[in-house]
């Protein structure tokens, strides 16, 4: 439920949460996964999938990098999870048809917050570990009731 997400509790606090992440000064450990959900939302509240997905992929390298990661081909940023994620989230909103950011944001954490696997129901293999999902785009093998968008 978004109001298990401290930064979700009002328009305000999400405001401050993706500014703070976008200028490179948010906690790593804030860095969760509804932290990614929330940020994805929050762009795909008023821009397409492929354009929310423009904006999040060099956000969520250069975020990794700032933290002490490395985005490498076993660790780090992977492709084939934020591509299925903005596009989840993104045909989420189109269905919720939210009347604010927040409002998108907290369907969003709602609906995918405390799901984290949802690509392991979509994939029949261990997408999270694979070296060419990390690097490149891989669909869904694996039809997953709701998820109409990611293919």
């Amino acid at each position: 439920m978004a109001t298990a997400h401290p930064f979700a509790a009002s328009p305000e606090t999400l405001d401050a949460f993706i500014a703070a992440w976008r200028s490179l000064r948010l906690a790593k450990a804030d860095w969760t996964h509804g932290a990614h959900v929330a940020a994805c939302a929050y762009y795909a509240f008023d821009h397409d999938a492929e354009a929310t997905f423009a904006i999040l992929k060099p956000a969520i390298q250069a975020f990794n990098v700032s933290v002490g990661g490395a985005n490498t081909a076993t660790s780090g940023y992977h492709e084939t999870l934020t591509r299925f994620w903005t596009l989840a989230i993104a045909g989420h909103l189109t269905e919720v048809r939210a009347g604010s950011r927040w409002d998108a944001v907290r369907a969003a954490l709602d609906r995918f917050g405390d799901d984290r696997g949802l690509p392991l129901r979509a994939y029949s293999f261990d997408v999270v570990r694979d070296v060419r999902a990390r690097a490149e785009w891989v669909a869904p093998d694996r039809a997953v009731d709701g998820l109409s968008a990611v293919a």
